[in-house]
Formats: C-alpha cells, structure tokens, sequence
C-alpha cells in the first residue's frame, strides 16, 4: 500500500518534505510505487541516478564488486579506487584525484586545499568568493558559499573567509584581490540557482581573472558533470580548464561518492594528514565508479545526450509558446529549468499525480532531470505529460 506516515509520527528526522508514496522498485527510466503505479522519472534521485533503474550492466558491477573486499579504510591502497583514480586524470585536466562522499564533502575538502595552496602564497591570502545563485552544500563552510538566506540564517554566524558576490565581472575583479583571495568557486550550470547555464564569455573573463590575480578556480560540476551537459565534464564546453573540480552525484551509480580532482601544483602542497575520509574511496564504491565513468564517458551515449538535449531545448519553448505557462526556458543537454507563471510546487505535484517526476529550483523554477539513458520517446512521453499538467 502507499506509505502514509506523517512526519510526526515517524522516527526519522522530519527535515525533508517527501512526497506521499513509497517506491519499491525502478524499471528503465520508471520508479514504482507500492501500489504498482509507474512514475516517469524526471528528477534520477536529484542528477544521480544517470543509468536509470535496473540496469543490467550496473547490477553486474554491484554483484561483483560484493564479492570482494567492501571496506578496508584509507591505511591501505585497494586497485578499484586507483583504477578509478587515473581513468579521472586520463580524462581531464587533473594531475591528482582525492575521493570522499557527498557533494558537500568534496567542495569543503576542495576550500581547504585551496587554502592550504593558498598559505604557501602568503598568511593573508585565504579568502572563498563564490557567486550569486550559488549552490555547493549544506555544511558550514559551503552553506557559507550558498545563496539560500533560508539556508543560511538559521545557523549563522557561517564560516569566515567565504562570500558571495554577484555574477559580473566587474564585482568579481573587486573581491578577487590577488593578497587575500584564495579561490573562485562556480558551477558551470547552477542547478539549485534555476538551472544557469554560465557564459562562456563570461566564464572565460573568469579564468583570465583568476589567472591574472594568481587565484584558484574550483568548478562545482556536482550536478552538472559526468555527461549531464553532453560532455564528460562541463568545463568542457566553456574552452578552460580549472584548478581543482568536484564531482558527486552519479560517481557511483546511487552509492554515495564524490571525488575532488586538481592539478599538481595544487596537490604538491597538501601534506599527509591535512585531510582525510574513512570512506573515501572504498574498494566496493570505486568498483561502482569505475563501471559508471566508462558508461558515461562513453563518447555514443554523450553524443545521443547533446542531440536529446538540443530537441528537448527547442521542445520546451515550443511547449512555452504553445501554453503560455512557462516565462523562461534554460539548460544544457539532459538539465533544464522553466520558469513557470504559477509555484514550481503547484507543478511539480500536479506532475507528481500524472505519474512524472520533476523537481523545482527554487519557487519558480521546474528542473527536468531525466536518467542519461532515456530514449527520444520516453523524452517525448515526458515533455507530452508536463504539457499536460501546465
């Protein structure tokens, strides 16, 4: 039967607003319910689950990977997590890779190797500057770098040496003093912030900035990497290549993982015992990861990513003009925000009751986020019942 606890009653922490029903099982690009209904999903477990549900291939890897070691803890080297280690490099900018698991995790860990770079600099130079509709955590530091004041209100004071300034360039050159700022952090495509997609001028100008004042750049591709946009990595698009880059979400196919990657100059400085994790890295995540990344990276499916994506873009202003419901379109490849002229609650659960899945980013914002897997039909089918629903 359908899950009907109220968060009341139940003995997990009431933090969260779910919807009202449970899922048991997933199919492809479905999840399923208790009482069997199939939900096209639209949101992957918010960009993680980027295979769908039930994939043969990632059921292989986990069947396998458990019959291995699971945990051996970070006093030993396991070959999964190298393996995984230098398929990152290979593929990137990045010289070094640290793992650890969450977002959040890998963009606190990523501001304290930008700091600990950033000692080697000078005492004075430590500062984090992120930008307006930033996203990159709940934690103390990265909810310092969030632009959420709902967010951040109740658990001020935040961590010093972390601001947000607007998305201009000529803002940005004022807190980029090359004595005191240590880093710039970005997402490529701001996903919490309503689905962003950054300039590629702009972002360039950025680049040119940080270099010029000798301040790191970290991309937050958390949401939006790992073939989400189209490409391996979102940076990709923009023609740069960062300092340091974290990465979540789909790293190990719904296991929690998440990867901080950086270039030499940056890694030389980190000492051992600067930091640590536990769990990072773990034989039977890194296993996981592995049979993610080659999928993702796969240069077929990125392909099929970049032209879905393309359709979807042109789909969704259709779909604008046609209802005049939606004041705004935005995304990348298999991202996309809409501005609504109602509350993206209202839609996501009207969706939510027409068996879609989607979430909002903000209060007017619907996200689409399908599965990387999903077909041009199923594509169709989604966009037909959003249609529908405004």
């Amino acid at each position: 039967m359908t899950l009907s606890i109220a968060p009341q009653t139940s003995a997990l922490l009431g933090n969260y607003k779910r919807a009202p029903a449970e899922f048991v099982d997933g199919d492809g690009v479905y999840l399923i319910d208790a009482d069997g209904k199939r939900y096209l999903d639209f949101v992957s477990g918010i960009a993680v689950n980027a295979l769908g549900y039930g994939d043969a291939g990632l059921k292989a890897a986990l069947h396998s990977a458990a019959e291995g070691l699971i945990h051996t803890s970070n006093l030993y080297a396991t070959a999964p997590g190298e393996r995984l280690a230098a398929s990152l490099v290979e593929k990137s900018f990045a010289d070094k890779i640290f793992f650890c698991n969450s977002g959040a995790e890998a963009n606190e860990g990523a501001f304290k190797f930008a700091r600990r770079w950033a000692r080697t600099k000078g005492d004075a130079k430590h500062e984090i500057i992120a930008l307006r509709g930033a996203f990159h955590g709940r934690l103390f530091g990265t909810l310092a770098a969030t632009d959420r004041p709902s967010y951040r209100i109740p658990f001020r004071p935040l961590a010093p040496g972390i601001s947000i300034v607007e998305r201009d360039i000529e803002d940005i050159a004022i807190a980029l003093n090359s004595d005191t700022a240590a880093a710039l952090i970005l997402e490529p495509v701001q996903g919490e912030g309503g689905v962003r997609v950054l300039d590629t001028g702009f972002v360039r100008e950025l680049r040119a900035l940080t270099k010029e004042r000798d301040v790191l750049l970290i991309l937050d591709e958390i949401q939006c990497g790992l073939g989400r946009t189209g490409t391996v990595f979102a940076y990709e698009h923009f023609g740069i290549e960062p300092d340091l880059l974290t990465l979540a979400k789909p790293l190990a196919g719904g296991l929690p993982m998440a990867a901080v990657l950086m270039t030499e100059a940056v890694a030389s400085t980190i000492k051992p015992g600067d930091h640590g994790t536990t769990f990072g890295g773990g034989p039977f995540v890194a296993s996981i990861a592995n049979h993610v990344f080659d999928r993702v990276s796969d240069p077929a499916l990125l392909e099929q990513i970049s032209a879905n994506g393309a359709w979807m873009g042109e789909e969704l202003n259709e779909i604008a003009h046609r209802t005049s419901h939606i004041r705004g379109v935005r995304g990348i490849g298999y991202m996309w925000g809409i501005d609504v002229t109602g509350t993206a609650s209202h839609v996501v659960n009207e969706a939510f009751n027409a068996g879609l899945l989607v979430c909002s980013a903000g209060d007017y914002t619907v996200r689409l986020l399908p599965p990387l897997v999903t077909t041009r039909d199923e594509l169709k089918l989604g966009l037909s019942l959003l249609e529908e629903v405004l």
